[in-house]
């Protein structure tokens, strides 16, 4: 899961020019991705993914997009989907889809402290 530092700061930059309070940490290899206190991103083997639900999930679904799988191509798959290319050049774009991320993480962390 190696992360390429030009890869890790273009995909922080353009989070950060469309969603206030981004911050990082590295994480398992990885870096886990957070606007202020909600986790809803992840880099991985250079790809950005983000949280899904039924609420997003046929977004990625429509664009091909694969989700994300920690330990191989058979093994448990996790609640978050590789984000296209060319949403991650298209502010307007991933404004949107980085919004709908952030509104299902944010959803799955408060129903956990109800």
């Amino acid at each position: 899961m190696a992360i390429t530092p030009s890869y890790r700061t273009f995909v922080l930059e353009q989070l950060g020019r469309v969603i206030p309070g981004i911050r990082s940490r590295s994480m398992f290899g990885g870096v886990g991705i957070y606007a202020d206190d909600v986790f809803f991103a992840l880099i991985a083997s250079d790809m950005l993914y983000f949280k899904v639900s039924d609420r997003n999930r046929a977004d990625y679904e429509a664009r091909g997009m694969n989700p994300f799988r920690p330990f191989g191509e058979h093994g448990e798959v996790m609640s978050y989907f590789q984000v296209p290319e060319d949403v991650l050049e298209d502010l307007e774009e991933l404004r949107a889809w980085a919004d709908k991320a952030i509104a299902v993480a944010g959803a799955k962390r408060r129903k956990r402290t109800s």
